[in-house]
């Protein structure tokens, strides 16, 4: 497989998309594992109920910082040579985080360690996404964003695997290691392959498209994105278009994601099985991924997008009828079929349609509803769990979000401006 790789891809594309490989086993952690380990931290504590809104409430509050640090980064990147410098520290703090989170023992602790985690993670995506202009040609922007998401969801089972045997024999299962331990190593390997697999793109990364550095950089960055918020608002009717849409569908994207084994727990399904499950939709993302990235080469980014938001679309009024653990790998399948090109197909658009010397800045912009997106929906679901309400009805409330999106979407795409 790598090789065929290899024979597809530059050496540089390369190692872009392997990153994809390494960040997505955090990803793969913290929508599986991660959620179990802080509900047995919390048990004693807090209700499931409470727990699963804390939980909300936590990436809810990450999305906050994300967005009021995301932007200012961004353009302080964008400054020739520093967008690697700030790639390297976000990839290091996250990591680090990943490790002592291993070593948390209160959930309070657990979960505040994670946010920092969570947040030099999407740190980290809101640079290397900006580098997609900088290591590839813009005719092979959609081909190289789907690659880079499908071999992410395939990647990331690798380490998954071996952190998927040390839950089993922990207490939960077999219990022939301790809880601490079978957490412990769960961590540390998803942090060791997260770093591993950055180091191709840590050496090869070269930045292209760049601003001149000024004096009083950060004062400078903020009256940069002043200028860029206000030419948005005010000129560039495609981005701004673009990003409400944007902001609606890959809210609810975010909203499942995160939540997917709170679901399956307020269910009351196997945990086990609801691991397997969502090991099974990372290899249905991979070849759905490879689907799309073939696919881009006949139809419009525009018109693949619109297929992957009515996907969703469906998946949402389907979960109003979850109740058994078929029923939710129906649901599982149908988030893999679209979860891997509805992000990468969004990011290679972005791409085509903003001033590629400000590509950190405007990524920046971008970031704060894409990788720390939940927010609204992670809100609904926090309301609707203190109010009472069944999980079928909070996840399918988030259908309104992808057709919204939709109606959004075709807006953009029919101002002027560089077309996606």
């Amino acid at each position: 497989m790598m090789k065929k790789l290899r024979e597809k891809l530059t050496p540089v594309e390369l190692a872009w998309v392997l990153y994809d490989v390494g960040n997505s086993a955090f990803t793969m952690l913290a929508c599986s594992l991660i959620p179990i380990w802080f509900k047995e931290l919390a048990a004693g504590h807090l209700s499931s109920d409470d727990a699963t809104g804390a939980w909300a409430l936590g990436v809810s509050l990450v999305t906050v910082i994300v967005a009021l640090m995301g932007p200012v980064c961004g353009a302080l990147s964008d400054r020739r040579e520093m967008k690697l410098i700030f790639f390297r520290t976000s990839v290091f703090i996250g990591a680090a985080c990943c490790v002592i989170n291993g070593f948390a023992s209160s959930w309070l602790l657990f979960l505040v360690v994670f946010i920092v985690a969570k947040i030099a993670y999407s740190c980290s995506l809101t640079f290397y996404d900006s580098m997609l202009g900088d290591v590839t040609e813009e005719a092979r922007m959609d081909e190289v964003s789907s690659y880079g998401y499908a071999w992410g969801y395939i990647g990331s089972c690798i380490p998954f695997a071996v952190v998927l045997v040390f839950y089993v024999l922990g207490p939960d299962m077999l219990g022939v290691i301790s809880g601490f331990i079978s957490k412990l190593v769960g961590f540390a390997v998803t942090a060791a392959w997260w770093l591993a697999v950055t180091v191709p793109l840590l050496r090869r990364y070269k930045q292209r498209n760049c601003t001149e550095r000024q004096p009083h950089a950060v004062r400078s960055a903020f009256k940069k994105l002043g200028v860029t918020v206000k030419r948005i608002a005010t000129e560039d009717k495609k981005v701004l278009w673009f990003l409400l849409a944007f902001f609606l569908y890959i809210d609810g994207v975010g909203t499942i994601i995160d939540n997917c084994i709170n679901i399956g727990t307020d269910l009351g399904l196997d945990t086990v099985g609801q691991v397997v499950v969502l090991l099974a939709t990372q290899v249905v993302a991979w070849i759905f991924s490879l689907v799309f990235a073939r696919l881009s080469r006949k139809y419009s980014t525009v018109r693949l997008l619109g297929v992957c938001i009515i996907g969703y679309f469906l998946i949402c009024l389907y979960a109003f009828t979850l109740k058994s653990m078929l029923q939710f790998g129906i649901m599982a399948f149908g988030v893999g079929m679209f979860q891997g090109s509805i992000q990468s197909l969004s990011r290679s658009y972005f791409t085509k349609i903003i001033p590629p010397e400000n590509s950190g800045e405007y990524f920046g912009i971008y970031d704060i509803f894409s990788k720390g997106a939940s927010f609204l929906g992670s809100g609904v679901i926090a309301a609707v769990k203190f109010a009472g309400g069944t999980i079928n009805i909070a996840v399918g409330l988030m259908a309104f979000f992808f057709a919204a999106g939709w109606l959004l979407l075709k807006v953009a795409d029919r101002q002027p401006g560089r077309q996606g």
